[in-house]
């Protein structure tokens, strides 16, 4: 299958990056107000001659919203009031409470934070399942992100049962844009430059990018998706 080829190579080659594709701010209330750490990331685990990166950790984060759950379901080891996870090249957080707005929406989680576990490891040796990706909301930058997904929903959408065409085959989610949040490293970048969102996907770098507003392409799921999108068709 081509998409297997494409994540085989784009594995090599592409360089590890955080981006919140759908942000909801962390906050850490045990870190120094105006306290920046600025912590190392490997750029490849499958080259180690890419070297590695910075990147600022403050009080203020941005995770994915769908990495908190006020109630939390069976097997579940994410952000939940009371729950311990990882997050990544930095630290593990406790979740203590939540915010709301008011039509009952999550605005706001807060945690604190182990200092002995920097580096996202415990001299303790107690289990953390869960590892989530995040960027800081004071350096976060604003980026474009455009994912494609497969423009049918049939396998061979010109050999339909009678009285349906290609076009009832359309998948109506094939592209879906979203403004998210990405690390400061991403800022500046080239046409054609590949990375891996941590988390979700390959990604290629758009000739509309513009310096302090890149636009990124969705190349390839980390996984397949297509049987998720036969069954919702």
């Amino acid at each position: 299958q081509l998409e297997y080829w494409v994540r085989e190579d784009l594995n090599k080659i592409a360089t590890r990056t955080m981006v919140v594709l759908d942000p909801i701010k962390l906050v850490i209330d045990n870190w120094p107000d105006d306290q920046v750490q600025w912590l190392t990331a490997e750029n490849n685990p499958e080259d180690q001659e890419a070297g590695t990166r910075l990147v600022p950790f403050g009080k203020e984060l941005f995770i994915e919203r769908d990495d908190f759950m006020e109630i939390p379901a069976k097997k579940y080891f994410r952000l939940a009031p009371g729950m311990e996870v990882r997050l990544k090249h930095a630290y593990y957080v406790v979740c203590t409470g939540f915010k709301k707005d008011a039509d009952g929406n999550v605005t706001e989680v807060h945690c604190t934070y182990d200092p002995a576990t920097r580096g996202g490891w415990s001299d303790d040796g107690r289990k953390v399942k869960g590892t989530l990706h995040w960027v800081s909301a004071e350096h976060a930058i604003d980026a474009e992100v455009r994912l494609y997904d497969h423009l049918f929903t049939e396998v061979d959408p010109g050999n339909l049962p009678d009285g349906k065409s290609f076009l009832d085959a359309i998948n109506p989610d094939s592209l879906r844009v979203v403004n998210a949040k990405a690390e400061p490293s991403l800022a500046e970048v080239n046409p054609g430059d590949h990375f891996q969102f941590l988390r979700h996907a390959y990604f290629s770098v758009d000739p509309d990018s513009k310096p302090g507003k890149p636009v990124y392409n969705r190349t390839v799921e980390l996984k397949s998706s297509w049987k998720k999108i036969v069954k919702q068709s």
